[in-house]
């Protein structure tokens, strides 16, 4: 043992170089010095600890009833911690004062670290207590107010912790992943952050991030910390040196001692003004900051701002250092005959489940050691920062802190170690009942990094491997607790896929047997409502971090076919609200139920909604009778053509809007504008425009949706990401705009060095597309700006106008809101038909009345329809329904009915459809000639052959 600087202890009486007369000290342990006392634990009286005070020759000593593992001494305080993990408090200001047993209910600390006025432990469990003058923050507890027990920190809950430091009025732990936090006092920027204010609450040191921490240690207002890769940084206070930058400047932010860069560093400690290090490969200490009373080593009395070696015996260069300690003005350097490992001292952090204790736990079968087993899975399991720190990855060093949230974090090992246990059912109910009874109770609702988040990416492997019969209680715990937690989606992002659709899967699954259970079984209503409530919005927020992720499953894995037998009026309101969990036909199944809703809600004997328009006018009748004529768009509409017998069953509503569509079309370019080489039509983009028609086109768009017709304005899709609030992009304006996409993605695929040789503006069509747009020249470092800002002149600035009043006229058009379930290519598909033609699903579906699937006249009726071309197809779809264009699920949903049309001499009748019910009246045809001729007539003149 050597010690230099102030003699703490009293027995040489030097101050101003080394102490070499350590004939006390040869026997003990010094295990910590602080500002006004020394403490220390002579090695055959493992139960008594030594206490001298400065300026003393007097010691003193106190038993204990228990082995002493360790203590450490703030400014006149000593915390103790024994064996068994209990602590113990002496106040040293307070005459005749006795060790105080401080109760912690059966928790085991494992460190303990003192301020000057102020004390931290960590217990075996992860948790973090604190206690004392709490002036500066420095308990960590959110606020100001002392506190004379120990208090648990909540902040830090679920972080698996390594180490904790603890200086003049702040304190520092690290998470074994590397991750360094900080609070209380921050007037000399000694917590790192950047800045001079003081933390209430832990707070993570970002620019320590990614450097490996593996140790740290603080002074009074400074602190240091050393990286597995033997680099030391500072920060704080720098009155002294005691920073090693050759100044005496504070450093608000961890800065690299470069003068020790080249020799990795193992060990570090900081005393109150002044730091020590040492270099293992050299077998050196080096020293730097206050050296008044000779602390530094070198046998000056001089303060030095850079490491300098310090003057040790060239004896001990045969021994290895087990530990160097700093105080208020004097060091200490434990040396060892036994040669060891010259790094930081071994510090008993928290348990951890590692292979080895997983194959004891399914090894053991006697009730001895059954009981020894459900002990240590109730100290592991019920620990978020025990689970969270038994899976670090292994391909990476042990204190790992990289840019990814999850990098430390092995996964695969997870999945493995979850598999094992699964093996042996006792412990694995053994475990979920742990869990479910200590772990997820004991979860804090705020965490003060994403390390401690890391549980919630675990448990899903526990819930995987569990029997179906267990996965749901756990499940909606599980979600209970995770739902506070908003910063688990960016956790989630970074999922491997693998993992990530599992998580989806479970929750999809415990989803499914909810809706399953409400469809069967008596439940009570709020019980169900709230678990089902927080099953969803998991797996909404799941669907969201899929979603900016850039679609990392198919939406597909976010349907859940058992809604499609449980759409009751109670849950129809609450899982409307999560559209993904529907595939595009029970969205538009509860489209429909809506639609009844809205329209019961809205009866009244003295409103209607009819039209009654000429064939030939229909489009200028439609728009006198809509803006002269009061009417309530929830009520079905009704239409009727002038000197046309029907009555609307929806037949004719259809038709109507298909020759709409046609008419209002036939206004370009007044209304619309085309573009070359694409088949879609856009808003006219004229600076000067009535927008009340536009209006009332939204407002017939909205009416169509609404009473379920299908109407192909030929809008493109991005019309439909509009109106559900999704941002355009240039892919759209290549659906509408082929010749201007193309050009556009040749700006951004163009040499770096070509760019500016392109002699482009920030203009489109003559407009400006920023503030002085002809001035600002496109380059290769704005091309991307410009590029959305063409795409946003286009479809936003150019039709803001026109748009807002399609917009505002189409919800009135649709009082039905759940178009707003459907995502932008569904809606589309709604409002324009399904182009997709398995027509012989058309026969398949068929059904007959005067006749059978046998007859002749249907199998000649067929055998012609198989004759036609694609485009005739369409034409007998028109003659049938109103148009050529399918509905939600194709020509599946379309049931055909053919009956016999019982009329004399046959051939001389032509066939005729009664649109509204998709009902074809076929006289009995002598032959196939005949059937031909009349049918392709029929289908030809649609319009004069179809009965409403």
């Amino acid at each position: 043992m050597y010690s230099w600087g102030e003699n703490a202890l009293g027995d040489s009486g030097q101050t101003d170089g080394l102490d070499l007369d350590c004939q006390l000290l040869s026997e003990r342990d010094i295990l910590s010095v602080g500002r006004e006392i020394t403490a220390f634990v002579q090695r055959n009286e493992e139960r008594t600890f030594y206490l001298r005070k400065r300026n003393t020759r007097e010691t003193k000593s106190f038993l204990l009833k228990e082995k002493i593992h360790t203590l450490h001494c703030g400014a006149s305080h000593v915390v103790v911690v024994t064996v068994k993990g209990n602590i113990y408090q002496l106040d040293c200001r307070q005459p005749n004062s006795n060790p105080r047993r401080e109760h912690l209910s059966n928790q085991k600390v494992v460190q303990v670290a003192c301020g000057d006025n102020h004390s931290v432990l960590l217990t075996q469990d992860g948790q973090i207590f604190t206690w004392g003058c709490n002036s500066s923050g420095q308990l960590g507890l959110g606020n100001r107010k002392p506190s004379t027990r120990p208090q648990s920190q909540l902040a830090l809950a679920g972080i698996p912790l390594a180490q904790i430091a603890a200086g003049g009025d702040h304190s520092v732990a690290l998470s074994v992943s590397g991750a360094v936090f900080s609070w209380g006092s921050n007037r000399r920027g000694q917590l790192g952050l950047g800045d001079m204010t003081d933390r209430n609450s832990p707070v993570p040191v970002r620019s320590l991030h990614g450097k490996k921490t593996i140790y740290i240690s603080c002074g009074a207002e400074h602190t240091a910390t050393l990286t597995q890769g033997g680099v030391v940084f500072t920060f704080g206070s720098g009155d002294f040196g005691q920073l090693g930058h050759n100044s005496d400047r504070d450093e608000l932010r961890p800065r690299l001692v470069a003068e020790l860069w080249g020799a990795p560093v193992t060990q570090i400690a900081c005393g109150r003004y002044h730091t020590l290090t040492y270099v293992a490969s050299l077998k050196t200490i080096y020293a730097f900051g206050h050296g008044q009373q000779g602390q530094l080593g070198n046998g000056l009395t001089t303060d030095q701002n850079i490491p300098l070696p310090v003057h040790l015996p060239t004896e001990h260069r045969e021994c290895g250092l087990r530990r160097i300690l700093a105080g208020e003005n004097q060091c200490f350097a434990l040396w060892s005959a036994v040669q060891g490992p010259e790094n930081c001292s071994t510090l008993e952090g928290i348990p951890t489940i590692d292979d080895k204790t997983v194959n004891k736990w399914l090894s053991r079968c006697n009730s001895e050691s059954r009981e020894t087993v459900k002990k240590e899975i109730t100290q592991l399991f019920s620990s978020a920062s025990c689970i969270n720190g038994s899976f670090l990855r292994q391909s990476h060093d042990r204190f790992c802190r990289t840019r990814s949230k999850t990098s430390s974090l092995d996964l695969s090992l997870v999945r493995q170690t979850f598999e094992k246990l699964a093996r042996n059912e006792e412990v694995l109910n053994e475990v979920l009942s742990v869990v479910l009874k200590h772990l997820l109770p004991s979860l804090s609702p705020v965490a003060a990094d994403v390390e401690g988040l890391w549980v919630y990416l675990i448990l899903p492997e526990l819930i995987r491997v569990l029997p179906t019969q267990n996965t749901r209680d756990l499940s909606l715990a599980f979600a209970k607790a995770v739902l506070p937690h908003v910063d688990m989606q960016a956790l989630w992002s970074e999922l491997p896929v693998i993992f990530f659709k599992s998580l989806v899967k479970i929750f999809r699954s415990v989803l499914s047997a909810f809706l399953r259970e409400m469809r069967t079984e008596c439940t009570d209503d709020s019980d169900w409502k709230l678990k089902l409530e927080n099953t969803a919005i998991l797996l909404h927020r799941l669907y969201e971090v899929n979603l900016r992720s850039g679609t990392k499953i198919e939406d597909s894995n976010f349907y859940n076919s058992e809604i499609k037998l449980c759409l009751r009026d109670k849950i129809l309101n609450l899982l409307s609200q999560y559209p993904e969990f529907f595939d595009m036909e029970s969205k538009y199944t509860i489209f429909k139920i809506n639609f009844i809703i809205v329209r019961e809600a809205s009866v009244n004997p003295f409103e209607q909604n009819s039209l009654h328009v000429n064939r030939k006018s229909l489009l200028a009748d439609t728009l006198h009778l809509l803006r002269n004529v009061s009417r309530n768009f929830c009520l079905p509409l009704q239409v009727k053509f002038y000197e046309e017998y029907g009555i609307d069953h929806g037949g004719v509503s259809q038709e109507f809007f298909s020759i709409l569509a046609r008419e209002f079309h036939s206004m370009r370019p007044n209304l619309f504008e085309s573009f070359e080489h694409s088949s879609p039509v856009w808003f006219i983009s004229k600076v000067q425009c009535d927008p009340d028609l536009f209006w009332w086109l939204g407002v017939l768009c909205g009416m169509a949706l609404y009473n379920f017709c299908i109407v192909n304005f030929h809008f493109p899709l991005v019309l439909f990401k509009k109106l559900l609030g999704h941002k355009p992009t240039l892919k759209d304006l290549e659906e509408l705009s082929p010749v201007e996409a193309r050009s556009l993605n040749n700006v951004l695929k163009e040499e770096e060095d070509l760019v500016d040789q392109l002699d482009l503006d920030f203009t489109a069509k003559g407009h400006e597309l920023v503030p002085n747009g002809r001035e600002k020249l496109v380059t290769k470092f704005n091309r991307c700006e410009y590029i959305d800002a063409y795409v946003n002149y286009v479809f936003n600035v150019s039709v803001e106008q026109q748009f807002s009043a399609f917009s505002k006229g189409f919800s009135c058009g649709c009082p039905n809101e759940k178009w707003k379930m459907f995502v932008p290519e569904e809606l589309l598909a709604v409002f324009t038909g399904n182009v997709n033609y398995e027509w012989e699903k058309l026969r398949k579906n068929a059904t007959y009345e005067g006749y059978n699937a046998d007859h002749e006249n249907i199998q000649r009726f067929w055998s012609v329809f198989a004759e036609l071309s694609e485009q005739q197809k369409k034409n007998f779809l028109s003659f049938m329904t109103g148009s050529d264009r399918l509905p939600v699920g194709g020509l599946s949903t379309v049931c055909l009915k053919i009956i016999k049309a019982n009329k004399e001499g046959p051939d001389d009748y032509y066939p005729v459809a009664n649109t509204c019910y998709c009902v074809l009246h076929l006289p009995n045809y002598s032959n196939m000639e005949t059937l031909r001729e009349k049918l392709l007539h029929a289908i030809q003149f649609y319009e004069e052959f179809g009965e409403q």
